[in-house]
């Protein structure tokens, strides 16, 4: 080992630590860190076979994110998960889900102007989603070789949402924005959340063929559980299968981040650019929340614009908690998850877009 695994020894550690002591998404953050710790005090483990022996175990498994698996059975998992009734019952969300993605083009120009090429330009840029599983997706076919830091980065970051998040949110609003309370949503029926699916799959479809491996296994995980008839399938789906693609995602993603990948000047200018990625979708999204909230003449509270970008159900929780610290009696997590949901379906159909242009 160089000094480059120690230092990604230590990292590993303080990522361990704020998954444990902070708490800080330790679903995500918890076996990445811990793949990262691994394959700096044993870089063998992502060994590649040889005619003499074989490959180390993460190598294998790292195969589900190389090929593209590992990503729309997460977000099978998601659509499972995810109640889309805030979205339905407020479809202006919407439009903060679009506004949270401009991050992610920002970024895909910054990148070229910077002297990437298109593909990486356009796998650096989709880390402003916030979704790893959507960042690996595009990584891996637009420029393989960079899918480790952009992974790291994208999951890292998707972790680290409670901390990014609310300075931006705070700089860009008053007080008095920030406190707004807004009317409860309508029910929406058992009707519309089973057509929702539908509806969107065939018209993301039609416009965005580019798309439909993410957003189309997202919807048949909706189905699963709005349908009412397939509670065992849309249990699993939710539980036993999202948590051991979770494990073998987070293990293997973290296990690229060597020391000699990861501490280069190419690298660690790839997750700056990611976290600017991420910073302009936040910000996008609580501008675009700005822009509701003097349309409508105040009923919309810009936080929920910051649940824009793709982290769910976290970026909805941070704007609930920034909301809350400045009217206790404010609730703004069912109207952040419509933005929030849309920010699933949103940095897809961005993924889409930067794969049909790069």
């Amino acid at each position: 080992m160089d000094w480059r695994n120690y230092v990604m020894i230590a990292i590993a550690c303080v990522l361990i630590y704020l998954a444990i002591g902070r708490q800080f998404e330790p679903l995500l953050l918890l076996p990445i860190s811990f793949g990262m710790l691994l394959v700096n005090l044993m870089p063998g483990i992502m060994a590649a076979p040889t005619d003499t022996s074989n490959g180390g175990l993460f190598y294998y498994l790292y195969q589900g994110v190389k090929l593209g698996i590992y990503p729309p059975l997460i977000f099978l998992g998601i659509g499972a998960m995810t109640d889309f009734g805030p979205l339905i019952a407020n479809p202006k969300s919407f439009l903060l889900g679009a506004a949270a993605q401009l991050g992610i083009f920002i970024t895909f120009i910054g990148a070229i102007l910077l002297g990437f090429d298109v593909q990486s330009a356009g796998s650096i840029g989709i880390i402003g989603g916030a979704d790893g599983p959507t960042a690996i997706f595009v990584t891996s076919k637009l420029k393989p070789e960079l899918l480790g830091p952009i992974a790291v980065a994208a999951y890292s970051y998707m972790a680290l949402v409670p901390i990014i998040q609310p300075p931006i949110m705070k700089l860009l609003t008053t007080k008095k924005e920030r406190a707004v309370v807004m009317e409860q949503l309508r029910p929406v029926s058992k009707l519309e959340k089973i057509l929702f699916p539908i509806i969107v799959t065939i018209v993301v479809a039609l416009l965005l063929p580019d798309a439909v491996p993410l957003v189309g296994m997202l919807m048949l995980g909706n189905i699963f559980r709005e349908s009412g008839v397939v509670s065992r399938i849309s249990n699993t789906a939710q539980n036993e299968l999202m948590n051991i693609i979770t494990i073998f995602l987070g293990v293997t993603v973290g296990a690229t981040a060597t020391g000699e990948v990861f501490l280069s000047p190419s690298t660690l200018l790839i997750i700056v650019l990611g976290l600017f990625a991420f910073a302009c979708g936040t910000a996008g999204g609580v501008l675009f929340g700005k822009v509701m909230y003097k349309v409508t003449g105040g009923k919309v509270n810009p936080l929920i614009g910051s649940a824009g970008v793709s982290a769910v159900p976290m970026a909805a929780r941070v704007s609930q908690k920034v909301g809350q610290a400045e009217n206790p009696g404010n609730f703004l997590l069912m109207h952040a998850m419509g933005p929030n949901v849309a920010g699933v379906i949103g940095s897809a159909v961005a993924a889409g877009v930067l794969l049909a242009i790069c």
